[in-house]
C-alpha cells in the first residue's frame, strides 16, 4: 500500500501508566508503521512513580519500524508543560498529541483526524461521546461564557497539529499554561471529530494530578476569561447599592431619632469607604487584565489562511 509521505510525530503523555502503556504503544506503532513512511513517538514520562518508563524502554527496544524516544521530566510538571516539552522535541510535519494512554477508541480514529486535517484544518481534535464529568462541564460552561474565543472547549483525548500551528504558537507566548486556550487563540482553522467510546477503563488519578488539574482550571479562568473582572464589577455594584441604602438609612435615623453621637458620620464614612475600596480594586483588576492581554495573549493580528487569487 502507498504510505503517507508526511513525517508525523506522536507525543504521548505518560504518568503512572504501567498497566496500559505497552498496549497503547503497540496500537500506535501499528497505525504509524502501517500508514506513514517516516514517524516517531515521543513518550513524556512525567515523573511516574511506577514502572511506566521501564515499560516504554522495554517496548522501544523491540521496535524497529518507528523511532521511540523517552523524555523524562525532572519532577512532576503536569500535563500542559510536559506536553509542551514533548512537542518542542518533535520534528514532524504533523504532530499527534495524546493527553492520555487510556485506549477507549478504535485505532482507525487516528487516521480519521489525520485525513481530516489534510482537508484544510490545522487542528483536529478527537472527542469521546461519553458524558463529561460535572466539574468539567461546569468549567467549560464558565470558560465559554466569559471568553470571546470561538473554540468549542470540550474534553479531548487526542488531537493533531500541523507544523503551521506549532510555528504560530511559538511566535506567541509559550508561557501560557493551558494549551487548548492557546490553540483557540492562534486563529487557525479547527475541527472536532467525535468517536464512540469502547471499553473505557476507570482511571484513578493520584493527588498530584488532582491538585494540578484544580489549579490549572483556576489559572485558565483568570488568564483567558473575564471572570475576575466580572466578579469585581458585580461586587462593586452590590457595594454601591449597599452604600446608597446605608446613606439613606443613616440620614433617616438622623432626622427621625436621636442616634448616638458620631454614629451617623461613622456609618456614612464606612459605606462610602467600602464602595471606594471595591471601586479601586476593580480598576486594579482591569489593569491586571490589560497586562495579561499584553503578556499572555500578545499578538497584533490573527488570520486563518492566505489565498493567492492571481497567479
Amino acid at each position: 500500500m502507498n504510505k503517507e509521505k508526511n513525517f508525523v510525530s506522536a507525543v504521548v503523555y505518560v504518568h503512572n501508566a504501567e498497566e496500559r502503556i505497552s498496549k497503547f504503544l503497540e496500537m500506535l506503532v501499528d497505525v504509524l508503521d502501517g500508514n506513514f513512511e517516516h514517524s516517531e513517538i515521543i513518550c513524556v514520562n512525567d515523573c511516574s512513580e511506577d514502572s511506566s518508563a521501564a515499560q516504554v524502554k522495554k517496548f522501544g527496544s523491540g521496535a524497529r519500524s518507528v523511532s521511540i524516544t523517552v523524555l523524562n521530566m525532572s519532577y512532576f510538571h503536569g500535563l500542559e508543560i510536559a506536553m509542551n516539552a514533548g512537542v518542542d522535541l518533535a520534528i514532524g510535519d504533523f504532530v499527534f498529541e495524546f493527553d492520555t494512554t487510556v485506549l477507549d477508541f478504535d485505532s482507525a480514529e487516528i487516521m480519521k483526524i489525520y485525513y481530516r486535517s489534510l482537508e484544510g484544518y490545522d487542528i483536529v481534535s478527537a472527542v469521546p461521546d461519553k458524558r463529561e464529568k460535572l466539574m468539567s462541564t461546569l468549567f467549560y460552561k464558565v470558560f465559554d461564557r466569559f471568553t470571546n474565543l470561538t473554540y468549542d472547549m470540550r474534553t479531548e483525548s487526542f488531537r493533531i497539529l500541523s507544523r503551521r500551528v506549532i510555528n504560530r504558537i511559538n511566535s506567541m507566548s509559550k508561557a501560557v499554561p493551558y494549551r487548548k486556550a492557546l490553540y483557540a487563540n492562534c486563529g487557525l482553522k479547527t475541527d472536532t471529530v467525535t468517536y464512540s467510546v469502547k471499553n473505557a477503563p476507570k482511571i484513578k488519578r493520584d493527588k498530584a494530578e488532582k491538585k494540578y488539574r484544580g489549579r490549572l482550571a483556576v489559572d485558565s479562568l483568570i488568564l483567558f476569561t473575564d471572570v475576575g473582572y466580572f466578579m469585581s464589577i458585580t461586587m462593586t455594584v452590590i457595594m454601591m447599592l449597599c452604600s446608597i441604602f446605608m446613606v439613606v438609612y443613616s440620614l433617616a435615623v438622623y432626622l427621625t431619632s436621636n442616634p448616638v453621637a458620631g454614629w451617623t458620620t461613622t456609618v456614612l464614612f464606612l459605606s462610602v469607604s467600602l464602595f471606594g475600596l471595591f471601586g479601586v480594586l476593580t480598576v486594579i483588576i482591569k489593569y491586571l487584565q490589560i497586562l495579561i492581554n499584553l503578556v499572555f495573549r500578545r499578538k497584533q493580528y490573527s488570520f486563518e489562511s492566505i489565498e493567492k487569487i492571481t497567479k
